[in-house]
């Protein structure tokens, strides 16, 4: 799995096809974030965009092999392990992405609520968005894994469905991603830091049962 991993991360690199998603976070940030602004109500914004853009990086990564590599690939050491170790390139990234979007929001965001009158502690609202940035990465890889090959063969259909479907889960009354991002958004109102501990547990759950579902059935498929 681990040279798979490599061989997939440096698949990726080379490609330039990450170029875009990336971008797009950045555009993201650059826009909904500027300094100054309260530090929950940013964590909240950045993290968001990480759900779309961890989409369509499990996209990018299922389908950047050409068909008789990755045949090659599939003999050699198994379909399973294969799409797995593309998927796991995809997270990489998108934590990357994470990290690094959370880190830019503590350092250039206020410590204070929504109407700047109650501090907020920096450390457990550092905690609070990276959890909640994990859980939209984690529920932005069960998206692109589920509406991307071999689920969904069709580029047209596959690209569609996953901005829909990823739209959905930003907003779905029952979406994990929904429950941490209003957790940071209403916590800003008055300064209480909520750590989406639950909706994390969630994520992972569905991200786990997207994999193996999407892994299964690329043994079945090749």
């Amino acid at each position: 799995m681990t040279a798979l991993l490599r061989y997939q991360i440096a698949l990726l690199l080379r490609s330039q096809r990450w170029l875009p998603p990336v971008l797009l976070y950045g555009a993201f940030l650059g826009v909904g974030v500027q300094a100054g602004q309260p530090i929950l109500d940013s964590l909240g914004y950045a993290a968001a965009a990480l759900l779309p853009v961890t989409a369509w990086l499990v996209r990018v990564c299922v389908t950047q092999e050409p068909a008789a590599a990755r045949a090659v690939t599939a003999a050699a050491t198994g379909p399973y392990r294969t799409h797995l170790a593309a998927l796991l390139a995809a997270t990489a990234l998108a934590g990357a992405l994470a990290t690094a979007g959370t880190l830019i929001v503590l350092v250039i965001s206020e410590p204070l609520n929504a109407d700047h009158t109650v501090d907020v502690p920096l450390l457990p609202a550092g905690t609070a968005g990276l959890l909640a940035a994990a859980v939209c990465l984690l529920l932005g890889l069960a998206v692109g894994t589920l509406c991307s090959r071999p689920l969904l063969r069709r580029r047209g259909w596959s690209i569609a469905v996953n901005v829909v479907v990823a739209l959905v889960a930003l907003v779905a009354g029952g979406s994990p991603a929904k429950y941490a991002i209003s957790g940071l958004v209403t916590g800003s109102l008055t300064g209480a830091v909520h750590v989406p501990a639950l909706p994390f547990v969630a994520a992972a759950l569905l991200a786990a049962v997207a994999a193996a579902t999407a892994c299964a059935v690329a043994v079945r498929r090749g």
